[in-house]
């Protein structure tokens, strides 16, 4: 009888990665855990105390820092399957799973279909013919080298890719590889594992070529299954039911998908969402079941993309299913800088990067020309990001991987401010209160249109105390709305005293909030 041993990667939450793990191994599975080093140390000690005594858990034994699209992801997995390779000799697969990952199936129905099916299932496509890859880079994944991260280097990545594309410095893939891609997501036999593991040791060329390639998790496994093991013994699919918007965001499954996950062609699905309590609790009771009685049906993807469809030319009449939660998410945290004087607020976001963490975007509610990722288009432009507000946030959460991020708004911008308040999310709002010069609002009256070049200086003076009165009247609005969580910093004020609210706004120690406040030249117009 097939036994499992799972390779779980996580990051976060470790309440839910010890039931995850216990419900996994209670039938006489294998789990072996690598936990992101970018993770706090007492999560870590956590996960391991409290699964200390359970022989069928094993740990990676280095952890790493792992980054979204870099090499650090398979050299985490791959840490993480040796680890199981040695603790776990009865292992006859190893499954690649997530946090966000659960079983729709009973251990003893996966247990029979791995029996019954002497094979591996790895999605393995041919990385140049296929048309996997729907926009974006493409060949410069593999020819250019990456040393930076995308999403948090953004300028060393792109500036290292077009200085390397300006000289042609380019580099071949291995002769004797056909590069594949396909989701991560893997069941692979114990034989597979064992002869990957010996190519990484005797091919040192092909590792160095993955580990400056661009998003390696979803070509590595992929190349050297179909490298090393005969095609008529690959399944070109994955086990894990997972979906993708036409945003290529995955599709989250809540509590009233229990009926149509149990009936897809897999064992596992991701992502499901952390607010469905009843989804998981049921799907955790479910692995140990001992059910065989599974109706597959397996039209889900079918029925996402006919109900989709229809709510593009307004004939879907019902909320999408997979839509019915609008919450930004309730274990999330948006934290809003508010001010009149986008410079000012861009300098603090700026300083606010180089002491946290905690990704930021600035005024991509006011400004075309914000700094973005592609979403698909929904990110285009003003109108289409202001009217999808939050299903934009939770891509952008998605998008960086974090429960923490940080926004720019005008201050007039009241109505998105009391949109995000409403929201089951925790909303923090920091307003900055800005000295306004004479000089200040006549320039703002022409970046606006209320003045041109040629209004007279008399003109300008009756306009001024109005434009003044309006600047403090959104202020007033703001204070007015009675916003939980709310705090200012305002430029008349020592860095000392404003310091203590940017440590409420960030949850940050004093001596990094008074770092922030001293920012050079904060204020200066």
């Amino acid at each position: 009888m097939a036994k499992i041993a799972f390779i779980l990667l996580c990051h976060k939450d470790p309440d839910a990665i010890i039931q995850q793990a216990q419900q996994l191994t209670a039938v006489g599975d294998f789990i072996a855990i690598h936990f992101d080093a970018r993770a706090p140390a007492k999560a870590f000690a956590q996960i391991q105390t409290a699964l200390a005594d359970n022989p069928n858990v094993a740990f990676a034994k280095k952890r790493i820092k792992c980054g979204w699209g870099e090499w650090s992801l398979v050299q985490a997995t791959l840490y993480a399957v040796e680890a199981a390779v040695d603790a776990f000799p009865r292992a006859t697969h190893f499954y690649m799973v997530s946090g966000d990952c659960m079983a729709i199936k009973s251990a003893k129905y996966a247990h029979q279909f791995l029996d019954d099916n002497d094979v591996d299932y790895v999605e393995s496509f041919d990385y140049f013919e296929s048309d996997w890859i729907k926009t974006g880079f493409k060949e410069e994944r593999l020819v250019y080298r990456h040393f930076f991260n995308e999403r948090t280097q953004k300028r060393l990545f792109y500036g290292s890719f077009w200085l390397q594309r300006r000289f042609g410095i380019t580099r071949k893939v291995p002769a004797d590889l056909q590069v594949m891609i396909g989701s991560q997501w893997w069941v692979l036999r114990r034989r597979t594992i064992e002869w990957i593991i010996d190519f990484t040791k005797k091919r040192k060329d092909v590792m160095r070529f993955f580990r400056t390639t661009w998003i390696p998790d979803e070509t590595f496994f992929q190349t050297l299954v179909r490298h090393l093991v005969p095609s008529n013994e690959i399944q070109t699919r994955t086990m894990t039911f997972l979906m993708f918007t036409d945003y290529g965001m995955p599709v989250t499954f809540y509590n009233d998908h229990y009926d149509l996950l149990l009936a897809q062609d897999s064992l596992f699905a991701r992502k499901i969402s952390t607010e469905a309590t009843e989804l998981k609790t049921r799907l955790g009771k479910l692995y140990a079941s001992g059910r065989d009685d599974f109706k597959v049906s397996n039209e889900g993807r079918s029925l996402f993309r006919f109900l989709s469809g229809r709510g593009r030319i307004g004939r879907r009449f019902a909320s999408r299913f997979w839509e019915t939660e609008t919450s930004l998410g309730r274990e999330r945290e948006l934290l809003i800088l508010a001010c009149k004087k986008w410079h000012v607020a861009k300098r603090l976001v700026g300083s606010i990067r180089h002491h946290t963490d905690i990704p930021t975007i600035e005024y991509l509610f006011n400004e075309q020309d914000a700094s973005l990722p592609d979403l698909g288009g929904i990110q285009s432009n003003l109108d289409k990001r202001t009217r999808h507000r939050r299903a934009l946030m939770r891509m952008l959460f998605d998008y960086y991987d974090t429960d923490r991020l940080i926004i720019c708004l005008d201050t007039a911008s009241l109505d998105l401010m009391q949109d995000f308040f409403s929201d089951r999310s925790t909303t923090k709002l920091l307003e900055i209160e800005c000295g306004m010069t004479d000089e200040y609002l006549a320039g703002h009256a022409r970046r606006v249109g209320l003045a041109g070049d040629q209004t007279s200086d008399e003109t300008l003076a009756q306009l001024l105390p109005t434009i003044r009165y309006d600047v403090l009247f959104e202020s007033d609005r703001i204070r007015d709305a009675g916003f939980e969580n709310f705090g200012r910093i305002v430029e008349a004020n020592s860095p000392q005293d404003n310091a203590h609210p940017i440590s409420r706004f960030l949850s940050v120690d004093d001596e990094t909030a008074r770092q922030i406040a001293e920012t050079p030249h904060l204020f200066v117009d």
